[in-house]
């Protein structure tokens, strides 16, 4: 299993160039590794070819990034955010999986699939919505809150669903036993990562820091270490370890007491991550599209894009009334909140490695989020 440099020169290069020029239109990064993938890749001129070492690289690309994603989330946060802002949050999940739910069961037919899809919908990227709240210098009002709080929510309850749904489908069997187990595993799990990291991973920083111990490098490597510990924990339970890794980031911001020394493993996380290992996991996703959508569901395609913008957008509106601030700020949450983005591109591609859906469904949640994405 030998890894070309040239391969890899070649996916960083066009994914480096594609993601800034997207990034310099207004518009996230990601849309422009996927898009390079989806031109350079398989689907149109074939240029280039994802080998097995590439997807390991990819692989570990989408936890550091979870790792990430969990160290950039104040819990904090959802304290600014007002019951109706939760409610808002709550409703921009449920109705869109609804709606992708029905809808995939009238088309595939596969509940399963349903299922999933109806997940993926659900998502709120977080990662853009901070990058949009930040250029137009609202971070610190009412409604932002409430966009981080449901891009929070939303992107958990996902990952909740999901775990469950690839726990089943690798069980294989929904018989009472089967389900126990599956609950039991994940219940496991959760309860395992909380005393790690509420009353181990504090208090390790903490005895390591006040004996001297290292510098950065020495504890960013000990990061590394807790967030890998949580990933193999999530394996171990039949998840993925992309949940793993967003608690184990969750538990690290809080854990790491020394902010500065927390605030600078943050950064090196995130360069390497979204600066040289997630842009291949997105390039590769490009990779598996099937422009064969277009014209074998092209039907379906339209659906589930216009059903996940509504029910993103009204879902959110409706839940949000009891809050008192009106249809229109509620609108205007629900608009903001339309993006997906990075978690659900990397669920999809779990998905699709899983068996659970299959190329055709695969390309429809990538344009999907492409088209609700640029949109935002």
């Amino acid at each position: 299993m030998e890894l070309s440099i040239l391969n890899l020169l070649a996916v960083l290069a066009v994914a480096w160039v594609a993601g800034n020029v997207v990034s310099r239109l207004g518009y996230p990064a990601v849309l422009g590794e996927i898009g390079a993938g989806i031109l350079l890749g398989p689907p149109l001129l074939g240029l280039l070819q994802a080998g097995a070492p590439l997807l390991v690289i990819a692989e570990l690309g989408i936890l550091l990034m979870m790792v990430y994603i969990g160290m950039e989330i104040d819990l904090r946060d959802l304290g600014r955010a007002s019951t109706g802002g939760l409610l808002a949050a709550i409703g921009g999940f449920v109705v869109p999986f609804a709606l992708g739910y029905v809808a995939t069961m009238a088309f595939v037919g596969d509940v399963w699939a349903a299922l999933f899809i109806g997940m993926a919908v659900g998502v709120t990227s977080l990662a853009t919505k901070s990058r949009i709240l930040v250029e137009l210098g609202i971070l610190d009002t009412r409604v932002a809150h409430v966009m981080m709080a449901g891009a929070l929510i939303s992107d958990t309850m996902a990952l909740i669903v999901f775990a469950g749904i690839l726990s089943v489908v690798t069980v294989g069997a929904l018989s009472i036993a089967g389900l126990g187990v599956v609950v039991l595993q994940i219940a496991g799990f959760f309860v395992a990562c909380w005393l790690l990291g509420v009353h181990v991973v504090p208090r390790l920083f903490s005895w390591l820091t006040a004996r001297g111990f290292g510098g950065r490098t020495f504890y960013l490597t000990l990061a590394l270490l807790v967030a890998l510990t949580f990933s193999e924990l999530a394996e171990l339970a039949g998840l993925h370890g992309i949940l793993g890794a967003f608690l184990a980031g969750l538990f690290l911001r809080e854990g790491i007491r020394v902010k500065r020394l927390s605030h600078d493993i943050t950064g090196v996380v995130k360069d390497v991550s979204l600066g040289f290992l997630a842009p291949v996991f997105f390039v590769t996703a490009g990779f598996e599209v099937s422009f064969g959508v277009f014209r074998e569901d092209l039907f379906f395609l339209v659906t589930i894009i216009v059903l996940a913008t509504v029910g993103k957008v009204l879902g959110t509106a409706l839940f949000y009334l009891p809050s008192g601030f009106g249809w229109r700020e509620g609108l205007t949450v629900g608009a903001g909140m339309n993006g997906r983005g990075a978690v659900e591109i990397i669920i999809a591609g779990i998905g699709l490695q899983a068996g659970i859906i299959d190329q055709s469904v695969f390309s429809i949640l990538v344009f999907m989020a492409i088209f609700t994405t640029a949109t935002v």
